[in-house]
């Protein structure tokens, strides 16, 4: 007989079988106290303690399109966009009635060839550029890297990896190496051998690149998202193409973030006419109901890579292709095309950076606004010049470098209830990313919030130096 296991702090010393579980009905009822205090027990500690230093803690309760409610009935215009996977924001009443239709289906059942598997991959085949046309699902943007660098190497038989200076592919393994900040890295070294870094911008570091290894791949974001929205040079992502050709390499584009109508195209790639072997896809392809991510690739890559009964089944997902997922994949890209949502996004976009050009010529405090679309970022100038910045010995300009877009983002939602982030690897940044269904009106009020925070400027200062000193 298999001995009994002796009883935890949460299980009842009466009867073994009995847990002390919270279940749903009650964490929908949680407080926000009580919810911060387990979030810390049991999640992440440190993080918790960081959101609430910036009034980040709030208890949202409901959300329908741009906006998000707390338990006390205060509502939020949500300026975030889940990074990038809310395209018609919280929801979506439509994408959700889609899954209801797709409810009796067997979710997730690999003994057949889905109907809505296949379907998804047939619709994104159609609006893909080129000849993209075979498609593997998984959940995530950074599984679905994943699943490019290793269809790049058994596609070619080359092992090395070109990538860029504050790129941002995921922080599963293989993704990370490919990845652009040391921050992220460091830790779990060693990596993926065989990844080489060059400047993003730099064509000629990147021909230099190609010169001296042989390269399964090079891969990148049209924009690189998370290094603070960095706009390439125009041309720069042709080149990059026709370099590939040149050295019988395959291009990867990492379009997580800037896919799916968020630059003002369907996929950003398009604004340069240019066609990669691989694509990834994740993020908005969910609808914002469901995680959802994909890797397509021209035929020719994937029958190289996996053509063959002896490797066909090389590369599976347990949860990839799941009915649900697919149901909302299907509804998003009806919508995005029904709605044109792209065309949309690339004139709101250009209204929300006109707009945004324009306090930059009122504030010093900001140094640079960039973007493409609607994912757009906001770049802050060191705060303080002269007396005070010796009177900290720089360590007050030493924060801003890792805190100021915070502090801005901070502000935004206590005093304006606007719900914004900074960029990953440039926390200096402060990203503006709206789902694609925002109006100019929505933009206006931010634009009026951001404008009313620097022009209070001195405030920001003093939250600084308040962390400043008490750091020191």
């Amino acid at each position: 007989m298999a001995e009994r296991r002796p009883v935890s702090d949460n299980q009842s010393s009466s009867n073994p079988n009995t847990y002390d579980l919270i279940g749903l009905d009650n964490a929908l009822n949680l407080s926000r106290k009580d919810s911060g205090s387990l979030f810390a027990k049991h999640v992440n500690p440190v993080l918790k303690t960081m959101l609430s230093a910036i009034g980040f803690d709030k208890n949202f309760v409901s959300a329908e399109g741009i906006f998000v409610y707390d338990d006390t009935g205060a509502r939020y215009l949500d300026f975030l966009g889940g990074y990038g996977s809310l395209p018609f924001g919280h929801n979506p009443r439509d994408i959700q009635a889609g899954l209801d239709k797709a409810v009796d289906r067997p979710n997730y059942l690999q003994a057949q060839a889905s109907a809505l598997q296949a379907a998804l991959a047939h619709d994104l085949a159609a609006i893909l550029p080129g000849e993209l046309s075979m498609s593997f699902f998984c959940n995530s943007g950074a599984e679905s890297v994943e699943g490019a660098l290793k269809m790049a190497r058994i596609a070619t038989g080359k092992s090395v990896f070109v990538h860029c200076t504050g790129a941002f592919h995921g922080k599963t393994l293989g993704a990370l190496s490919v990845g652009g900040r040391e921050k992220y890295k460091t830790p779990f070294q060693p990596l993926i051998p065989g990844c080489v870094e060059v400047p993003f911008g730099d064509i000629k570091a990147l021909e230099e690149a190609l010169d001296q290894h042989r390269c399964a791949a090079v891969i990148m974001e049209p924009v690189q998202g998370e290094a603070g929205v960095i706009v390439p040079p125009e041309g720069y992502l042709k080149q990059v193409s026709e370099l590939t050709r040149a050295y019988d390499t395959l291009l990867i584009l990492d379009e997580v973030q800037t896919g799916l109508g968020r630059t003002g195209a369907m996929f950003a790639c398009e604004h340069e006419e240019v066609v990669p072997d691989i694509i990834c896809l994740a993020k908005a392809l969910g609808g914002g109901v469901m995680p959802l991510g994909a890797t397509a690739a021209t035929r020719q890559v994937w029958e190289k890579a996996y053509g063959g009964l002896s490797k066909a089944l090389l590369h599976t997902s347990t949860f990839g292709g799941g009915a649900r997922a697919c149901a909302a994949g299907l509804m998003t890209i009806s919508k995005l095309v029904e709605e044109n949502l792209p065309l949309k996004a690339l004139e709101l976009g250009e209204y929300f950076l006109e707009g945004l050009r324009t306090l930059k010529q009122s504030y010093k405090a900001i140094k640079e606004v960039r973007g493409k679309g609607l994912l757009i970022g906001l770049e802050f100038d060191k705060p303080v010049e002269g007396l005070l910045d010796k009177l900290t010995a720089g360590a007050i300009n030493e924060f801003a470098k890792e805190y100021y877009a915070s502090l801005v983002a901070g502000q935004l939602l206590g005093d304006h209830q606007v719900i914004t982030a900074y960029t990953l690897n440039n926390p200096n940044v402060m990203r503006l990313e709206p789902p694609l269904v925002v109006t100019k009106e929505q933009i206006d009020y931010v634009l009026n919030a951001l404008e009313d925070i620097l022009s209070q400027r001195k405030g920001l200062l003093r939250m600084a130096l308040s962390v400043v000193t008490k750091k020191s």
